[in-house]
């Protein structure tokens, strides 16, 4: 991961244009530590790369890179994971072993369709000068597991940032939005981008289509196994995030058991090494702590007090660019810093998982099978505005790449494909149960058993609850009545319902002023992390406004005192909001030109949002 800027087709004196890029580009400098690097074409097109060197350490592997003949410049965030196999099969003529130098010498060879070829995760934007006006290409992975955000000029000229902060006081941007994941963009000066799918797969474009492939569970195993195994993929120290719920254990024993079968991967230490961080006592490092013995991997354990988490708040808000998901942000955040002082820069982690094969908690409360899978894609497709948003931002903000297994292409064929009778929460069924199954292998295991079946804990909750008490309290404190009272003249738009939300939201508007920034944060109302269409359920969730995954009343935590105080303290919202909801979703959605309407959001709406108070 690195951090990428590119202003393209801009207008005026070219030592302050110049200025202008070397300044935006140093925003993201916690994504590139390493080198810092701006290109132009002499006339009107810039790239500006800030490097966190993972592949090819080496110099000659800084970004912007060129073709053999210097009219093709491309610079590159992420990971091609089968960078070498396309190097062979292909052909190219690579100066470096760095993964990003196929993206341009692909685009050379076979011009925009060469998208489809790479596995891994990327942005990348590419000016080509061999005519007489450059042309221009950017394009963003399947998932959108790599940022990046899109701005237009009113001189036409086209901004391009991996974080949008890049943008912020420009005078020049009229406008900004977030680059669609699984698409890319084809133009020339002057025009303005269209936004081209490049992954489509059935379950993604086909909102009505129902997949029917029977499980099955060693397909499911060995994809698993090779997407753990190819995103050990690096030239420099790295090691897993470990929770100790199932995800991150899984990733970490398939990491331990088959480390020797990585290629292109450092080997700098006897033992893998892993990571897990929690208020003192918290379950999320009893639980890791035993999954590391048992693996025998060098675990470094870490725990943070509830005011150091309140101290980080305005600062995860700045590097997540969003005012959801900041409770499990923070903890991310604080172990990232941890992490980087031990002098690591790759972490694999578990997010994915949960949403491609609901393993939320409130999927126990699906209607029927095929509302579980409506319900997986909604959550699948939104992930670049969700977890994995905030994976990525939270550790790259101290500069730590943090790769997504269960989100590799081909993991996704299978569980994205599969049957929905298979996931379902049914007869007593364990959420994510054909996962269990899959490496359910007692001649050879992978985990004990009371870790392969352990139940899902979402991670604001495994961490420690008190911190997120503590930061309840701050805002009460911080946020007078008057202020929350008149909320809805400041925040017209996403309207925060309760005081912890007017405060991130608060923090939010501080960095991120105007309605760009607020269309690319997604619809919060939730329960349990569920998403806005998942409400209509169960009537009485209407009145259920906890975020936690407790709250459904599945997990063996969710009749205790403290969990039913939880919801009871932040409050419920009406039935005329719920009519509002309703009548929101029936509004059509702007959509990207061939995407479902997984893909879309409902139009904002002050009068439908005010009232709806339950975020995740």
């Amino acid at each position: 991961m690195c951090g990428i800027f590119a202003l393209l087709n801009a207008s005026g004196d070219p030592a302050r244009i110049r200025s202008l890029v070397v300044e935006a580009a140093s925003r993201l400098r916690h994504r590139g530590p390493d080198w810092s690097s701006v290109w132009t074409d002499g006339k009107s097109n810039y790239l500006a790369h800030e490097r966190l060197a993972i592949m090819d350490p080496d110099e000659s592997a800084n970004q912007p890179m060129t073709n053999e003949a210097g009219d093709i410049t491309w610079i590159v965030n992420g990971e091609v994971y089968n960078f070498h196999e396309l190097r062979e099969e292909h052909n190219l003529p690579c100066k470096t072993s760095s993964d990003s130098e196929v993206v341009g010498l692909l685009y050379e060879k076979y011009g925009p369709k060469f998208v489809d070829m790479m596995d891994g995760m990327f942005v990348f934007a590419i000016v080509d000068s061999r005519g007489e006006e450059p042309v221009y290409m950017a394009g963003r992975d399947h998932m959108g597991i790599s940022p990046m955000y899109i701005a237009y000029g009113d001189d036409d000229s086209v901004w391009l940032a991996s974080e949008m902060k890049c943008f912020q006081h420009q005078t020049t941007i009229k406008k900004y939005e977030f680059f669609p994941p699984g698409h890319y963009c084809f133009w020339t000066g002057g025009q303005k981008p269209d936004f081209i799918r490049w992954y489509g797969p059935q379950w993604l474009v086909d909102e009505d289509h129902i997949p029917d492939t029977p499980a099955d569970h060693q397909a499911l195993r060995k994809t698993v196994v090779d997407a753990v195994v190819k995103r050990l993929m690096a030239d420099v120290p790295h090691g897993v995030l470990l929770s100790g719920g199932l995800d991150s254990s899984l990733v970490t024993a398939i990491a331990v058991k088959h480390r020797e079968e990585a290629r292109h991967s450092l080997d700098w230490s006897d033992k893998l090494h892993t990571f897990s961080i929690g208020i003192k006592g918290a379950p999320d490092l009893e639980n890791a702590r035993k999954v590391a013995d048992h693996l025998g991997t060098e675990h470094h354990e870490f725990t943070f007090t509830p005011q150091e988490a309140i101290d980080a708040v305005p600062k995860v808000v700045y590097h997540l660019e969003s005012w959801h998901q900041v409770r499990a942000a923070v903890p991310m955040f604080l172990l990232s810093r941890k992490i980087k002082a031990l002098g690591i820069k790759m972490v694999l982690s578990g997010e994915g998982a949960d949403e491609t094969l609901g393993g939320y908690l409130y999927f126990h409360e699906a209607p029927n099978a095929d509302e579980f899978h409506k319900e997986v894609v909604r959550k699948t497709s939104r992930l670049h505005q969700w977890d994995v948003l905030r994976a990525n931002k939270a550790m790259m903000a101290f500069g730590i790449e943090a790769r997504v297994p269960f989100l590799d292409r081909d993991v996704m064929d299978v569980t994205m494909n599969m049957s929905p009778e298979e996931k379902v929460c049914e007869a007593g069924r364990m959420e994510k149960h054909v996962l269990r199954q899959a490496f359910d292998c007692p001649d050879d295991p992978y985990l004990p058993h009371e870790v392969l079946y352990r139940q899902k804990e979402q991670f604001s909750d495994g961490v420690g609850y008190d911190w997120v008490e503590g930061l309840k309290s701050y805002a009460d404190s911080t946020i007078s009545d008057e202020e929350f009272e008149n909320r809805h003249e400041r925040f017209p738009m996403e309207t925060p319902q309760t005081k912890e939300y007017y405060l991130l939201r608060s923090l939010f508007e501080k960095h991120f002023p105007g309605d760009s920034a607020v269309m690319t944060v997604p619809d919060g109302r939730s329960v349990a992390c569920s998403t806005p269409e998942a409400l209509s359920w169960k009537p009485e969730w209407e009145n259920i406004v906890d975020i936690s995954g407790r709250a459904v009343g599945v997990h063996e935590a969710s009749n205790s005192e403290d969990v039913s105080r939880m919801g009871n303290e932040i409050g419920a919202f009406s039935n005329s909001a719920r009519r509002q909801y309703v009548t929101a979703r029936s509004v059509p959605r702007k959509r990207f030109p061939g995407t479902s309407a997984a893909m879309t959001r409902t139009p904002r709406s002050t009068t439908a949002r005010r009232k709806v108070v339950i975020k995740c």
